[in-house]
């Protein structure tokens, strides 16, 4: 039996979209100045197309950050649902997410330099804000967090952190290993936490190559 045309060309549009978000994170990771034109080539679509679907370029940019972020808090619920210390679940869910927002350097770098407002700042952050808060409620209860400071100042205080050891590295002034040291180690000194202990012995040091931004 022959699916209904409207439910065709829903599924139309829904990979029409799909494929305009990929070009879209592609393209601009490479060539950031490049117009919906080179986009629309690259997913396969009309200039219209992509007008269908993102009314402006400013549109199609949130939407392509919020898939960003979707990667990333998949990488970070997946590391979650694994057993391990409040400690070493939040260092590897930040590792995580560090990995993917990596693989968008100058894409991310761009958007970050695009004028939002704080709604749309806070509404961008807020999955990964509610992942880091839920682990640090636990680690206090476990007795690995200290207790005295606000939730919400201690995850506004480690995406901060975040921002800047990715800053940090794409300016050149560190490392990217020693951005993630610099990073583990000034997110547990702030949570009163413990070093991991197959992570003991390591400390910042001066090795070479390229952490990022791990908090989207």
């Amino acid at each position: 039996m022959k699916s209904p045309p409207s439910r065709n060309r829903r599924a139309d549009a829904r990979r029409s979209r799909a494929a305009i978000l990929d070009a879209a994170t592609q393209v601009l990771n490479v060539e950031p100045d490049a117009g919906l034109e080179t986009i629309a080539g690259a997913a396969g679509v009309t200039r219209p197309t992509i007008y269908a679907h993102f009314p402006s370029r400013e549109q199609l940019l949130l939407a392509v950050v919020e898939q960003i972020t979707d990667e990333a808090v998949a990488a970070m619920d997946a590391i979650a649902l694994d057993a391990d210390t409040a400690t070493g679940t939040l260092l590897r869910m930040i590792s995580a997410s560090a990995q993917v927002t990596e693989r968008y350097p100058v894409l991310l770098k761009m958007i970050s330099a695009q004028p939002v407002s704080a709604e749309v700042d806070r509404d961008r952050h807020l999955p990964v804000a509610e992942r880091i808060g839920r682990v640090i409620e636990r680690g206090r209860q476990a007795g690995e967090f200290d207790d005295k400071l606000p939730v919400d100042w201690l995850v506004a205080s480690i995406m901060a952190l975040g921002h800047t050891a990715g800053t940090e590295q794409d300016a050149g002034r560190l490392p990217a290993a020693v951005a993630q040291d610099v990073l583990r180690v000034s997110l547990l000194r702030l949570l009163g936490a413990a070093e991991p202990a197959d992570a003991r012995g390591s400390a910042p040091s001066a090795p070479d190559a390229n952490a990022g931004d791990c908090c989207g």
